[in-house]
């Protein structure tokens, strides 16, 4: 019944893009790739902003990513690291010079300022600075502006754009170190379900997508919810609760086939880094596609990749200058979606390829496919 209903979904796809030629094949779903805005438009804003976001769906992104953090009275915000130094304005302000404190986050000592011993109403009074000035100098034009968001922020930001724009704008949230939250007493499994529950975010068929590099707490998030999981994998190293429980498996491990299928019994995708797919040789050029698309696309699991940024320090040697040709050569591998710090470029190159929602059934349709590749629980 799976492969009948497979075969009429591609069917369906095949028919609805008939009027154009533009048709790039061989994603799960047979629908066009998604554009995930990483941490919002994090190219042109400073991450985790809802300016970085609001501008991210402008571009086109289908998909905005909060990576999500706990705050000492149990709310989740939007930034990369608990450790709020190098985003936040709080180094400067004398008020809460007495917060600064070092800590062992997954095994490294790591000293500044913490969510977790601020308030949401204290965090509120700080503003977002650019992570990378040296590389972004542009967006330092824009420190000291804007607040930390909430989840909920978020989603209302999402669910407005949503309205306005006519097409269905998702969220795709990150829990970060899961572990480490737990051994402090703010497990964030349990608050990130509830306001998604609130939101009416309740199964597969929302355009939601929660991430993470651990797997102990996706198994405990498929037991909690039913809405889509994805398995981050790392281009090296091992996730860290599988380091605390003294498995030896790493991100490779999990990328064999026979990792892949564990992977398809608790989530509905992985998050693949990029040198995963499309490796690079020791000069820094791409070499050939790997096998990971197709291997995971037989265990039933869709496959996006991260992180795609237009700068030159993180393009490959051989496309200096052209990121639209990292996109292009990534697209045709299959992948089902990609994050971007610049998603008007993966916009525009994935404009190239496939017809635009309208021209098909819509991307805001693809979470309504999940039930044909559901997880087993």
């Amino acid at each position: 019944m799976r492969h009948f209903l497979g075969a009429f979904l591609l069917g369906m796809a095949t028919i609805a893009v008939m009027p154009t030629e533009k048709v790039l094949a061989g994603t799960l779903t047979g629908q066009p790739p998604i554009v995930i805005g990483h941490r919002g438009a994090s190219g042109y804003r400073p991450e985790h902003t809802l300016e970085a976001y609001k501008l991210a769906i402008e571009m086109g992104a289908d998909y905005i990513e909060p990576d999500l953090v706990a705050t000492k009275d149990g709310y989740l915000v939007a930034r990369h690291e608990n450790e709020i130094s190098g985003t936040t304005d709080v180094s400067s302000r004398p008020e809460f010079a007495d917060r600064f404190a070092t800590k062992v986050i997954d095994g490294q000592n790591i000293s500044g300022w913490f969510t977790e011993d601020f308030t949401l109403a204290e965090l509120k009074t700080l503003r977002a600075i650019e992570r990378i000035p040296a590389i972004r100098p542009a967006n330092t034009a824009f420190n000291g502006r804007f607040e930390v968001p909430t989840l909920q922020e978020v989603i209302d930001l999402a669910k407005e754009k949503s309205s306005l724009l006519g097409r269905t704008i998702g969220i795709y949230p990150e829990t970060k170190h899961p572990t480490y939250f737990d051994s402090i007493g703010l497990s964030m499994e349990e608050i990130l379900v509830s306001v998604l529950n609130a939101n009416g975010y309740t199964d597969e068929t929302a355009p939601v997508y929660i991430q993470s590099f651990e797997v102990a707490n996706l198994k405990d998030l498929n037991a909690l919810t039913d809405v889509s999981i994805v398995q981050l994998l790392s281009n090296g190293g091992s996730p860290y609760d599988f380091v605390v429980s003294g498995d030896s498996r790493t991100y490779r491990d999990l990328a064999t086939p026979e990792g892949l299928a564990e992977i398809a019994t608790y989530a509905n995708g992985i998050g693949a880094n990029k040198n995963l797919i499309i490796p690079r040789d020791a000069s820094g050029n791409l070499l050939s596609p790997t096998s990971l698309v197709d291997d995971a696309h037989a265990a039933g699991l869709l496959v996006h990749a991260w992180t795609f940024r237009d700068e030159n320090v993180f393009l490959p040697a051989n496309l200096q200058g052209n990121p639209e040709e990292e996109y292009r050569q990534f697209y045709a591998t299959g992948i089902d979606g990609l994050f971007s710090d610049n998603p008007d470029t993966a916009f525009a190159v994935r404009s190239t390829l496939v017809p635009e929602p309208g021209a098909i059934l819509g991307l805001g349709i693809v979470p309504l496919f999940g039930w044909l590749f559901r997880r087993r629980k």
